[in-house]
C-alpha cells in the first residue's frame, strides 16, 4: 500500500524589523557637540575678558619710576612711591585714611577737576581722579615765593595736557609734584627735575584715556 505523502508545514513568516523605541543617537551626539562649542566658546569669552582686565589694570606698569626718582633725587628733592589704595567714588564729604599728602590714590569723587592752572586750592577728593586719568598734579604751598609759582605756571602752559596745577596752602614752602601712586616733593622749581617727572609718569594712571580727552578745561 502506498504511503501517503506528507504535506511540508508552512513556510515560516519573517519577521520585520523592529522599530527604535529610543532617538537615534545622532541626534544625541549632535546636541552633546553643541554644548560642547558653547563651553568651549564661552570659556574663550572669559580668558578674553580676563586678559583685557588685567591689561587694564596693569597699564601704568609702563611708566619709567626710575628716571622720575633719579632726576628728583639729582634736583634736591624727595621721592616716594606709595601702595594703591581703593579706586571707588565717593561723596564730597567723605573722610578717608590717605596713605600720603596730597593723597595720590584712593577713594574720590565721581567727577574730577577740569584741566588747567588754577589760582585757588582744589578739592584733594577730586584731584585724585585726575590722577586716575593718567595726569600729573603740582601743588604748591602759601610760602612759595611768587617768582617760584611764575615758573611753575610756565611750565604748565610750556605742555598743559593732562596736567593740574593748584595751590595747597598745607604745604607751606614746599612744592608737590603728583602723579597715580607717586609724589614728588621740592623746595624750588627745577625745570629738567620737573621734566623728567612729568614724562616719565604722566599718562601712566589704572584709567587709561586717549590724550585728547585730557586737554585744558576738559
Amino acid at each position: 500500500m502506498a504511503k501517503k505523502s506528507r504535506t511540508p508545514a508552512p513556510p515560516r513568516p519573517v519577521q520585520a524589523p523592529r522599530r527604535r523605541t529610543t532617538a537615534p543617537t545622532r541626534t544625541a551626539d549632535a546636541a552633546r557637540q553643541k554644548l560642547i562649542l558653547y563651553a568651549v566658546a564661552g570659556s574663550g569669552i572669559l580668558a578674553l575678558a580676563v586678559v583685557i582686565g588685567l591689561f587694564l589694570l596693569t597699564r601704568g606698569s609702563g611708566a619709567d619710576v626710575a628716571a622720575a626718582q633719579k632726576a628728583m633725587a639729582a634736583a634736591g628733592c624727595t621721592f616716594k612711591s606709595y601702595s594703591q589704595q581703593p579706586r571707588n567714588h565717593v561723596p564730597l564729604n567723605y573722610k578717608f585714611h590717605y596713605n600720603s599728602f596730597p593723597p595720590t590714590s584712593g577713594p574720590h569723587y565721581f567727577q574730577w577737576v577740569l584741566w588747567g592752572i588754577y589760582d585757588q586750592p582744589v578739592r584733594q577728593i577730586q584731584q585724585i581722579h585726575n590722577l586716575e586719568h593718567g595726569g600729573i598734579v603740582i601743588q604748591y604751598g602759601s610760602k612759595v615765593p611768587p617768582a617760584t609759582v611764575a615758573k611753575i605756571a610756565s611750565f604748565y602752559r610750556s605742555d598743559a595736557n593732562a596736567m593740574l596745577v593748584a595751590p595747597l596752602p598745607a604745604l607751606g614752602n614746599k612744592i608737590a609734584l603728583e602723579a597715580w601712586t607717586h609724589l614728588g616733593t621740592c623746595t624750588s622749581f627745577n625745570q629738567h627735575a620737573f621734566t623728567k617727572f612729568r614724562d616719565a609718569l604722566r599718562y601712566h594712571g589704572p584709567e587709561h584715556y586717549p590724550k585728547s580727552f585730557l586737554q585744558p578745561g576738559q
